[in-house]
């Protein structure tokens, strides 16, 4: 694994809360829950949504600056609202997606506290530095290695040109956050070749120290799909 990583942390703040009764018609709703009167909206721009408001039961809320493909359905923002951090109060989880594509598939989320005093984004711990402080890996034409604790994984490499392999197993092409069974989760996929992964690194997180940190840390090679909580229904 390549041990130079640099981590940039973008703090987003939200802005003033503003009570209206209407909402602007220039965005459009990209992401909504019906039960809970909250609405996420967003304006078009180059195949990004972009400009985003949030209507958070009635306040709305804006000066977000954040970019998410443009699309629907798949890859489209999601909202969940739900209690992440058993303090027996819900917090809002918006997932966005950055890219998708052949062998890409990037997720960035943001989490909110909803107290009633307080409104505002708690720190989530990037999961490629949890996975870059935590993970060892080791790449040769014959098999993959990963190394998380004191487990060892070893996945069997087969039928790869060895020109097609990367130098060592890479990890950033594929990050997925959901909330299961209460708990904020990420998956951050192992790669072997421009489109070629070998599993997953799934990373549960807790509330500590003011921020989302990683509580758990495992390696699920595909070939233990079944007991991968990112594949199957998901219960939040």
């Amino acid at each position: 694994m390549k041990k130079y990583f640099i981590l940039i942390m973008v703090i987003l703040f939200v802005g003033s809360p503003i009570k209206s009764g209407a909402v602007t018609t220039d965005p459009e709703i990209v992401a909504k829950i019906n039960n809970e009167d909250i609405t996420l909206y967003a304006k078009t721009r180059d195949g990004w949504y972009q400009d985003f408001k949030l209507d958070f039961k009635g306040t709305i809320y804006s000066t977000f600056y954040w970019m998410s493909t443009a699309t629907k359905y798949t890859y489209a923002p999601k909202m969940i609202y739900e209690d992440i951090n058993k303090d027996k109060r819900k917090e809002l989880i918006i997932i966005l997606n950055k890219g998708h594509g052949s062998g890409l598939n990037i997720e960035e989320v943001h989490v909110f506290n909803t107290d009633y005093n307080y409104f505002g984004e708690e720190l989530v711990d990037n999961p490629l530095a949890i996975v870059y402080k935590n993970v060892k890996t080791k790449l040769t034409t014959e098999k993959a290695e990963v190394i998380v604790g004191d487990k060892i994984s070893v996945v069997k490499i087969k039928a790869i040109e060895p020109s097609h392999l990367n130098e060592d197993i890479g990890f950033g092409s594929i990050i997925d956050y959901e909330v299961i069974n209460k708990q904020l989760m990420a998956s951050v996929g192992a790669q072997i070749t421009p489109a070629g992964f070998i599993g997953d690194i799934i990373i549960g997180y807790e509330f500590r120290n003011k921020m989302y940190q990683a509580k758990t840390i495992e390696f699920l090679p595909h070939s233990l799909l079944d007991k991968n909580p990112f594949y199957g229904p998901i219960n939040h």
